[in-house]
């Protein structure tokens, strides 16, 4: 003979509803709290944080694309001088362009790229002083 007994099954959570620590009910996550716990909100959490790294990772590399487009316009500028020095005329718009490109000069994120604008930066402020004379 068969027997048919009690079959329990676990208890059906809804949205916004979680299980209290004694097991014994249930409670209501109200509006103002977070009601998201285990691995949602883990994802969740590490999603955010990629996004944010991702952004930081684009922000930096295009600080040092406007960097690197900067110092070769400080270079440039060198170079435009130096092939006037070589002529034997200096045109003063040579000058205030290099004083403009060293005031304006972005900040690189890579460390060794912003030593290198810094450098070039100093040559420029050297032979603007060196005219000035």
């Amino acid at each position: 003979m068969v027997s048919v007994g009690r079959v329990s099954s676990p208890p059906i959570q809804t949205a916004g509803a979680r299980r209290v620590a004694g097991g014994s009910g249930f409670a209501v996550s109200t509006p103002g709290t977070s009601g998201a716990t285990g691995p949602a909100a883990t994802s969740a959490t590490s999603m955010d944080g990629m996004l944010m790294l991702q952004q930081q990772v684009e922000d930096g590399a295009t600080r040092d694309r406007q960097a690197r487009k900067h110092g070769k316009a400080m270079l440039e500028g060198l170079a435009a001088l130096q092939r006037e020095l070589l002529d034997g005329d200096v045109d003063p718009g040579t000058l205030e362009r290099l004083g403009a490109l060293t005031e304006h000069c972005p900040e690189a994120a890579d460390p060794g790229l912003r030593a290198t604008l810094g450098a070039v930066s100093l040559r420029v402020q050297v032979e603007i002083a060196r005219r000035a004379m």
